[in-house]
């Protein structure tokens, strides 16, 4: 039996994620029972026929139950076409967030999602964090990403569907193997949920709550637009600071920049962003340059902020209030 925990979204603006398919059909139908408001948002690719459908249906199922539909065409990706698609995807979200004021974001990612996301990072060598890519709530600049039917399998949520003769669409192109993920799919994360889905489910949970551990020696004590100033209570959690703070903004790190960030405490990483520390803070902005007139220079120079995020500030006019807090990080 499908059970949602609805508390952090229960009286939310919510927008869906919405595609037609098993996932996301099963949580506009769970959505629906549980009686949380929310409109949906759903993107063509323009690669399948049957695309067209599922918008129409998605058109339908909104004008049903007096949802908003938000619809949108993507180009024709000519490389990369998982990264662009992911890119286009969220910025649509996003753009929708900002416009009609939305406080979540709802996605249907579930087990297998997570099995498959888990694999694919450890075959490329990566650490805790990133091995638990998907987590149930996450904070994003604006608004708040939520996958309620993360412990949950897509067997599961298939059954659900038959269960209650809820309508929901096969995306054919999910068994397409040129795409990396459809290959770990078939080969690795579908087998091993079918034969050992309860272990792997209690797996996910003892590493998350280690995960969480391993992230309490840093805070995020301000935010604003896309500067971010993380307290480091343990000096050595700087690199998994940074490196969470920018995938949250929308950037991951190299193997050899995160080494970089050990070592240094002023650097450009990507010609992108600024990331520098002074005593116990850690600072991460876009990085930018502009003429700043020196009664600014001088206000920053007092209040201790680092020289590579000075130009951010002042380009986006913000105003610094932080704890006063600056004693070191112990080691």
């Amino acid at each position: 039996m499908l059970t949602l925990d609805t508390t952090q979204f229960k009286e939310k603006k919510n927008l869906l994620a919405f595609s037609a398919g098993v996932d996301s059909s099963a949580l506009f139908f769970k959505l629906l029972e549980n009686n949380i408001p929310f409109d949906i948002a759903i993107v063509d690719y323009g690669l399948r026929e049957q695309s067209k459908e599922e918008v129409a249906h998605a058109m339908m199922l909104a004008e049903k139950y007096a949802k908003k539909c938000y619809t949108a065409e993507a180009p024709q990706f000519t490389t990369h076409f998982e990264a662009n698609a992911r890119k286009f995807r969220y910025d649509f979200f996003e753009s929708l967030i900002r416009e009609h004021k939305y406080d979540t974001l709802l996605t249907a990612h579930q087990l297998n999602d997570q099995l498959e996301w888990f694999l694919m990072r450890m075959t490329k060598g990566a650490g805790l964090s990133e091995l638990i890519g998907l987590e149930e709530v996450s904070k994003k600049d604006g608004y708040t990403l939520i996958r309620p039917l993360l412990q949950y399998s897509k067997e599961e949520l298939f059954n659900y569907l038959k269960t209650h003769h809820h309508p929901y669409f096969i995306d054919e192109s999910n068994r397409n193997e040129k795409y990396e993920r459809n290959r770990f799919r078939k080969d690795f994360s579908d087998p091993l949920i079918a034969h050992f889905k309860e272990g792997i489910k209690r797996s996910f949970t003892y590493l998350k709550e280690d995960k969480r551990l391993l992230e309490s020696g840093f805070e995020t004590v301000f935010t604003e637009k896309k500067l971010h100033i993380i307290q480091l209570k343990l000096f050595r959690s700087k690199i998994k600071a940074a490196d969470l703070t920018l995938k949250k903004l929308g950037y991951l790190l190299s193997a050899a920049q995160r080494k970089e960030i050990g070592k240094k405490n002023s650097l450009v990483i990507g010609g992108e962003w600024a990331v520098e520390t002074r005593e116990n803070l850690l600072y991460i902005a876009p990085y930018v340059t502009s003429n700043m007139p020196k009664t600014f220079k001088e206000q920053c120079r007092v209040q201790k902020i680092p020289s590579k995020i000075r130009a951010y500030l002042y380009q986006e006019n913000i105003t610094l209030s932080v704890p006063g807090d600056h004693e070191s990080g112990s080691e």
